[in-house]
């Protein structure tokens, strides 16, 4: 069984705030590595293809069995997905956080 993997606009947002987040660090960072950004995002979207395949794998959040976070490794740290399980071939991941950060924006 494969999954569909969509992301809300939010998450989306997510991506691009993440990713300017990363850009505008190593800017200011002396021997900056400019392409940091693009692997941080290229290892996101490579941990969500991960859902495609095996969503109930990730941890549970609160009691329902559907809502879900995916850890995703990059570097020291990484970021968390959170993703709802709709149905038998449906996942949407509503919002994309650096580990480090709080909560989801």
């Amino acid at each position: 069984m494969s999954f569909r993997v969509r992301l809300t606009v939010e998450a989306a947002n997510d991506l691009e705030r993440l990713f300017d987040f990363v850009l505008q660090r190593e800017l200011l960072r002396q021997g900056a590595d400019l392409d940091v950004a693009d692997r941080a995002l290229e290892a996101i979207k490579n941990g969500m293809a991960t859902l495609r395949q095996s969503p109930f794998t990730c941890r549970k959040i609160g009691t329902s069995p559907f809502l879900r976070e995916l850890i995703i490794p990059f570097g020291r740290s990484g970021y968390v997905a959170l993703f709802e399980i709709i149905d038998n071939e449906n996942v949407v991941v509503s919002a994309v956080r650096h580990q480090l950060e709080d909560d989801y924006h």
